[in-house]
């Protein structure tokens, strides 16, 4: 039996998987994935990385029109902050839909761009 702590209001989970050795996509991938898993996840990495720095962007631009003080200069300056950030998210996204897109006219699949798989011989097979 587990221990109720003080604070615990019913069972608590791992939310995080647990790495079985085999059933883990890093150790039962296919020869040559490799190399597309570490870019799969540089680009899921980038897309944070600029979730983020619109989010500051935003933040940025708020402070600039309360400190604006009226002057016409300084809120176009934060309405351009804030266009060129919502124009940023949509390019991040609309780069998923249009890699979609061209997925399925080419391949049949829409997941074919974001998941690619590579075919070969030699010691692979």
């Amino acid at each position: 039996m587990i221990p109720k702590l003080l604070a615990q209001v019913g069972n608590v989970v791992n939310p995080f998987n647990t790495l079985t050795p085999g059933l883990t996509p890093y150790t039962t991938s296919t020869c040559g994935s490799g190399l597309f898993i570490i870019a799969n996840n540089l680009v899921k990495l980038i897309i944070v990385l600029a979730g983020i720095y619109a989010f500051f962007n935003f933040i940025l631009a708020g402070y600039s029109f309360l400190g604006a003080g009226g002057e016409p200069k300084t809120i176009s300056k934060a309405w351009e902050k804030i266009w060129q950030s919502i124009l940023g998210l949509t390019v991040v996204a609309g780069s998923f839909i249009l890699a979609g897109i061209v997925g399925y006219l080419v391949f049949g699949s829409f997941t074919a761009l974001l998941t690619p798989r590579i075919y070969g011989f030699g010691a692979c097979q």
